[in-house]
């Protein structure tokens, strides 16, 4: 059966465990947050042991995830087997593996695969076989004019009373980032802990602070996922609240540091663990990863270090080139966009 990855929930808690269950989409929250409830009603039925296979590229051993989940359970009467599959995408092998547990589940294991990207391209056999025996929820993302209801229903389901003035504040604030969203609400409620207050416009304004959307974190962000205009719209309103470069080049040197180090490594699954890399920052940087060759990070990277001199005023003043904030925005541009990197060389 397929539904919606928000459905995925009430379903999981008006039944017994399905034999397999595949959550994917490329809204990273959406999806993490469907698995959770996958995890929490195995946790909940008993399921205490649990196994976790990273299948990406030519490093994917579906012999042995197929030998695992035909193996008896060694301290539990049950497992739960997750199969992370960041491209959507399992190739023959994988296939033929996923469809064929499905054709005959074994009754000890429970089967939920992760897809990080999701179209009608990636279904086929094998997701059909999972749609058979489980549940398909799929995370599509959450459309410009549907993230004022998005957020609305979030901020209910924490308890929190809002006019539509007020949620459309927070979601021209959050800018479509979902996890943003997320924080912030989450935010209000432990702020308003169960008070009946119902929100206006002013009193929102007055409790998501301006530093919410103009910080280092968004703005770093911004550039890996390629968004060049909000880089610009982020940097302006750091400027104007007054924030000291030097104190936001450590965040930005750190990620073009990691950037650099992925672009290098022959297995990214491998060195997202090694750089303990949470699941909802993996896509973002494959996002920037598919944007630049390998040296041409290294030479972001260099850049970096040059705009953290100018910041710190460790060259003569006075040309334009050695206006560190101009050198900051010109930087996190190239990331963002290939053809912005002209500009680091004006």
């Amino acid at each position: 059966m397929e539904l919606g990855a928000d459905r995925l929930p009430g379903q999981l808690a008006n039944e017994p465990l399905r034999p397999a269950y595949l959550v994917a989409g490329s809204e990273t929250l959406l999806v993490l947050e469907a698995a959770d409830a996958v995890r929490a009603a195995a946790r909940a039925q008993g399921i205490g042991e649990r196994e976790v296979h990273d299948m990406e590229g030519r490093d994917a051993d579906w012999a042995a995830l197929e030998a695992s989940l035909h193996a008896p359970s060694l301290f539990a009467s049950r497992r739960l087997v997750e199969v992370r599959l960041p491209t959507g995408k399992p190739g023959a092998d994988g296939g033929k593996a996923i469809a064929a547990f499905c054709a005959a589940p074994p009754p000890d294991v429970v089967l939920l695969v992760i897809a990080g990207e999701w179209s009608k391209a990636h279904a086929g056999k094998w997701s059909e076989a999972i749609a058979k025996v489980g549940h398909v929820a799929i995370a599509w993302p959450v459309k410009p004019h549907e993230l004022a209801g998005w957020i609305g229903a979030r901020l209910r389901s924490r308890g929190v009373k809002a006019t539509p003035d007020a949620v459309a504040r927070l979601a021209q604030r959050v800018e479509g980032n979902l996890l943003a969203a997320a924080q912030e609400v989450d935010k209000l409620a432990l702020l308003l802990q169960g008070q009946a207050e119902v929100l206006d416009a002013g009193r929102m304004d007055a409790l998501v602070a301006d530093s919410a959307r103009f910080d280092v974190f968004r703005l770093v962000d911004a550039a890996l996922n390629g968004q060049p205009a909000q880089v610009s719209r982020i940097v302006a309103g750091l400027r104007a609240e007054g924030e000291a470069i030097p104190a936001l080049m450590g965040m930005v040197v750190k990620e073009l540091h990691t950037v650099t180090a992925l672009a290098r490594a022959r297995n990214f699954a491998a060195e997202c663990k090694a750089l303990r890399i949470w699941d909802s920052k993996q896509a973002v940087y494959k996002r920037a990863l598919a944007r630049h060759a390998p040296e041409r990070w290294q030479a972001l990277l260099v850049a970096a270090g040059g705009v953290d001199r100018i910041s710190k005023g460790r060259v003569r003043p006075g040309r334009e080139t050695h206006d560190a904030w101009l050198q900051l925005e010109r930087l996190l541009l190239a990331v963002a966009d290939k053809g912005a990197l002209r500009l680091l060389a004006s």
